[in-house]
This record gives C-alpha cells, structure tokens and sequence, in this order.
C-alpha cells in the first residue's frame, strides 16, 4: 500500500484497496469515540460492510447498530454518517462506492464535529 493510498482523518484513516473506473473500495479505520461528518454525495452511492467492532449508522436521521458481517446499502443523495461507539476499539468497514465519479470533492457535509467545511477540500 502507498502512501497516497492511504489518508490520515480526524477521525482515523482509510485505505484504498480498488480505485477503477466502475468502482472504489475502501478499508476504513474509525477510532473509538469518533465518527465522520453526517454527509451526502452527488455522483455515488455506497455500500458498507462491517468488518470488526459495532458500527453507529445513521441514514437519512436513522440511527442503527450494525455487527461485524452486516451491510447497509447508502443511496445516492442520502444523508449518512458512520460512528464507532466503542469506548476501547477500532470499528473496520470496507466501503464499496459505485457511480459516476468517486472524488473526494463529491462530499457535501450537512454536519462536522471537526469544523471542516461544508464542500469537501483536500485536506
């Protein structure tokens, strides 16, 4: 894995494991008390898989626990948000991302717990 696969968060890191013209996947980190912006996206939709730990979904103002083997599917435009709500241990899920472009310019944050701004910028 290269370093420009890999992206250090305020809330953990992710790594790219696929990134083609059909699909991206990434292997996604969440530290123990944190979660991500509560966003959408224009031109993708996903699907998250928990892979270890207790994942905090939130869909469109639904908040759901999911264990390590479940999925939820994230339409495209929905607001969503993952959380680790584990006090003690990373949460690990693999995201696929399926559409027409898979920038991370395509993020839209409704909500941030770490100030970033509302359209997505590299950071």
């Amino acid at each position: 894995m290269s370093k420009q696969d890999e992206s250090i968060r305020p809330w953990g890191n992710y790594e790219i494991l696929l990134d083609a013209d059909y699909c991206k996947v990434k292997r996604i980190f969440v530290k123990p008390g944190q979660r991500l912006s509560y966003q959408y996206h224009h031109k993708r939709q996903e699907a998250w898989t928990v892979v270890s730990g207790v994942a905090r979904i939130t869909l469109d103002d639904v908040t759901e626990d999911y264990k390590p083997g479940e999925t939820v599917l994230i339409p495209l435009g929905a607001k969503h948000r993952m959380a680790n709500p584990s006090d003690s241990e990373d949460m690990i899920l693999v995201e696929v991302q399926t559409g027409t472009y898979f920038g991370e310019d395509d993020i839209v944050r409704v909500q941030d717990d770490y100030d970033r701004p509302e359209k997505h910028k590299s950071e």
